[in-house]
């Protein structure tokens, strides 16, 4: 039974207009339903007297505690919000406000209403642009701002089958106007982002305010998305069978949590560029088994750069042939190239003529006042009065954004006025605008906060559009400048510019719609044998996510063996310990000898941590292993666990943080024993990454390639080291026995199997042959045998080959091992373990061409 509400109005409203400032004088207050004034004594609406009437005096006083709980919920589902002019910050928090945007039932028919006939008037017109082109002869568009358009694409000609949907989602900013309607002052309809955001965001708020949630009676999303669902499955070739996919820039694009989370939620599969490639005019995913045909593409990616054969050449992020897919039918883009043009101020002024040519009938939404400078009559007229409007760019990546004239000086507008006198058409002119405010709780009070609301539409698949009952509503940042300039305001309050964000709660007319994006159960028979895609680029990554891992864990542990043996050790050792630190990348070449210059090797090997060594020298540091890290768990952030993704970000940035405060005094000097604390630090921390690989991930074949490829660093590192210290005869010196015993962690281990012995045989027992020792050459290579057979069981003869030239350290004789010839060198160990070496160093670019790129296998097709 749904739950009742007494709200005493008189207390709600005592209590909220004792805790709320005053709205800008002129601007719609969304508190009090009315046009703020100086000395405004309007109420507060009805729907904020519900909200805060059920939250009660407790539920007020928690505020401040709800608050807290948002922006710990924010940090620990890692939502993050990448900022172009930030890179060196990383990724930011989410900003996300504690209190929703409400809006009532009424508005919301008229917003609906509106959108959806936006949303109908932009698939028309680019059916038109791309098809007869009558808007542009009968000149109800301007030909030359449309032509000279970069995301007008002439490639995208005879993209469309005829009477196919063009558009599949419209996105639409709209403000609250002065006098109460709603106005809209952009469209995106190229690849339309928020969608993830806004999905977020009600998951964090709603429930923190369930019972206002209920008493309001909100309406949920999950039916629009499941009709857009529905609507690309039904103008797909393969109909409900189609395989749909999600095709992201990769995790430096701002938006990347968004992708990861919208395609969990939706259950569509996330894939960059990389992992498609285009056979016979299809599509297809590269993964693991073979080549998986994709039917349906939801893009995130800009149009332009879709296709390096018919668009950019230079571009890495898009998929070659994918046009010409487009254009024989075999797939279903949302949204497809060219449609970036309509998004342009540029256009907004000629839309109320077309929609009465296309449609038949006015905008509900009017725009609000733009001029297209192209025409010379509107400049002329209008060049007079710069100072009233906002100076938008026509065309994208113009050099400039949006400038506020009034807050430019005189000469600053004069010169601003020939630029544009020298260039017309690059310029329109947009009317300033009074944006509706909404109250943000902040600091105990309820202030008022600028908010612009960004409506989707979500095609239905047979000729109809839906407009999703919520929005990502856009607030003024809490640190927005209180005297903005001409280039720091932002009269559209762009996430990339400091605003925040405020889940949107919109009331139902009548029933609130139940409906759950929760699949239907699945059958034991279509269990059986179920498995995992593993994208090839996916698989990529997680390779070199363990080898990178493995690679981090062997680099610490030679640094600090170097540094606690520097000054004790002996000659062969030291001798040992520069070529292999020089081997691995850890020290350069022209570093000083530890024997002749044992402080300034030391400075030469603890500065060699560091990131951003000289280009010219070949150094591998461990701070580059960590950050290398990172960069592929972020591309992978979709499997792996928050507490995994946490705490590969909590090393690279600690490490990196902690060796530049220890090397900042003294001009460089080692400070050895704080480095040896940060090396243990990181040694923790990579053990508790590792423990996360092995007992937290799910062990499918994504997985067994994360293991082959620290079996793969682990082997050539080990078996080379052993070799290395076997020429060197490192072995016959105690100190040598234990460096030995050191690089492959067994130092405990032998001394509980063998006590005080410096013996070769048990030596080469534990460390080569001891297949109860994760660390041994032959548990190790058996390993990754066994988990490439596994990895690749559906082709066998090609893991036959691969593995046949894999040297078995368990099928060795310990009695040939220990041989020694006349020299007493181990030549027979020795000359194993180069071979050893060597195979593993092949086998990365061979699992490379076989399972990431599919350039040498054949055709596997396992879905079509």
């Amino acid at each position: 039974m749904q739950r009742s509400f007494v709200v005493d109005d008189a207390k709600a409203v005592e209590r909220v207009a004792a805790s709320a400032d005053r709205g800008s004088a002129g601007h719609w207050d969304e508190l009090r339903a009315g046009l703020s004034a100086a000395q405004s004594s309007a109420g507060v609406s009805p729907l904020w007297r519900t909200f805060f009437g059920s939250l009660g005096d407790e539920g007020w006083g928690d505020l401040r505690s709800r608050h807290r709980r948002v922006q710990q919920r924010v940090r620990e589902d890692g939502v993050t919000y990448n900022v172009y002019a930030d890179r060196d910050q990383g990724d930011r928090p989410w900003p996300l406000e504690l209190l929703p945007a409400l809006i009532s039932a009424d508005d919301w028919a008229r917003i609906e209403t509106g959108v959806a006939q936006r949303a109908r008037l932009m698939d028309r017109v680019l059916a038109d642009i791309y098809g007869p082109q009558a808007l542009l002869r009968d000149a109800l568009l301007p030909a030359s701002m449309v032509f000279a358009h970069p995301q007008y694409l002439r490639a995208a000609h005879g993209l469309w089958q005829a009477g196919q949907a063009k558009l599949h989602i419209a996105a639409f900013d709209l403000k609250r106007r002065p006098g109460g309607g709603f106005s809209v002052l952009a469209q995106r309809v190229q690849a339309p982002s928020g969608l993830g955001y806004l999905l977020q965001n009600r998951l964090i708020i709603g429930p923190m305010f369930q019972e206002q949630f209920t008493a309001l009676r909100v309406q949920r999303l999950a039916a629009s998305f499941r009709s857009l669902l529905a609507g690309l499955m039904r103008a797909s070739p393969a109909g409900e069978r189609s395989r749909i996919a999600m095709l992201t820039p990769g995790p430096r694009n701002e938006t990347y949590f968004e992708q990861v989370f919208l395609a969990r939620y939706l259950g569509v599969t996330l894939v960059e560029g990389s992992d498609l490639t285009v056979r016979a005019n299809k599509l297809f995913l590269k993964t693991l088994r073979g080549l998986e045909q994709i039917h349906v593409l939801l893009r995130r990616v800009d149009e332009e750069f879709l296709d390096p054969l018919e668009l950019r050449p230079d571009s890495a992020l898009g998929v070659p042939g994918l046009l010409q897919a487009l254009r024989a039918g075999e797939l279903v883009m949302a949204n497809p190239p060219g449609a970036g043009f309509l998004e342009s101020p540029g256009m907004a002024a000629f839309w109320p003529a077309v929609a009465q040519r296309l449609l038949g009938e006015p905008l509900r939404l009017p725009a609000s006042t733009s001029w297209w400078c192209g025409e010379s009559a509107v400049w002329a007229a209008q060049r007079g009065k710069l100072a009233d409007f906002v100076v938008a760019p026509t065309f994208p990546d113009s050099g400039f954004g949006p400038l506020v004239a009034a807050y430019l000086s005189e000469a600053q507008r004069s010169a601003l006025a020939e630029r544009i006198d020298a260039d017309p058409a690059a310029y329109t002119l947009q009317a300033r605008v009074r944006l509706g405010e909404i109250p943000v709780w902040a600091k105990g009070r309820l202030q008022p906060r600028s908010a612009v609301i960004r409506v989707f539409a979500l095609a239905d698949g047979a000729g109809g559009w839906r407009v999703l009952p919520g929005a990502l509503t856009r607030v003024a940042g809490r640190d927005s400048d209180p005297e903005p300039s001409a280039n720091t305001h932002d009269p559209w309050l762009s996430m990339q510019h400091g605003s925040a964000s405020v889940d949107t709660w919109v009331i139902a007319s009548g029933a609130v719609d139940p409906s759950s994006l929760l699949p239907k159960p699945l059958t034991a028979a279509e269990l059986t044998g179920w498995h995992r895609s593993v994208s090839s680029r996916s698989a990529e990554n997680l390779f070199w996510l363990g080898r990178y891992t493995e690679r981090a864990e062997n680099a610490i542990c030679l640094v600090r063996l170097t540094l606690l043996s520097l000054h004790e050790a002996s000659a062969p050792v030291l001798r040992l310990l520069t070529e292999l630190l020089q081997f691995h990348g850890l020290l350069p070449a022209e570093a000083p000898s530890p024997l002749k210059a044992p402080r300034l090797f030391e400075r030469a090997l603890v500065q060699g941590l560091r990131t951003d060594q000289d280009k010219h020298r070949r150094v591998t540091s461990v701070a580059h292993s960590l950050r290398s890290l990172r960069a592929c768990a972020q591309a992978l952030r979709e499997r792996l666990s928050p507490e995994h993704w946490q705490l590969i970000h909590e090393l690279d940035d600690e490490f990196e943080q902690r060796l530049d405060t220890v090397l900042a005094e003294g001009l460089g000097s080692s400070r050895v024993p704080e480095v040896l604390v940060l090396l243990a630090r990181a040694t923790t921390h990579l053990a508790a990454i590792t423990g996360a690989q092995t007992d937290r991930m799910t062990r499918d074949d994504g997985w067994r390639l994360l293991s082959v490829g620290r079996q793969v660093e682990r082997l050539h590192m080990l078996s080379h080291s052993l070799a290395r210290g076997f020429e060197a005869r490192v072995h016959e010196a105690d100190d040598g026995f234990e460096l030995l015993l050191g690089l492959f962690d067994s130092v405990i281990t032998y001394r509980a199997q063998f006590q005080g012995r410096r013996e070769v045989l048990p030596l080469l027992h534990l460390l080569v042959l001891d297949t109860d020792n994760p660390r041994s050459l032959a548990w190790v290579a058996r390993t990754l045998r066994d988990r490439l057979r596994k990895l690749t069981r559906r082709d066998n003869a090609w893991v036959h080959d691969l593995t046949a030239g894999l040297s078995m350290p368990d099928q060795w004789l310990l009695t040939d091992l220990a041989s020694t010839d006349a020299g007493g060198c181990h030549s027979a160990l020795i000359g194993a373990l180069q071979q050893c070496s060597a195979a593993t160093r092949g086998l990365s670019d061979e699992i490379g061409r076989q399972l990431f790129t599919h350039v040498d296998s054949p055709d596997r097709r396992v879905w079509q």
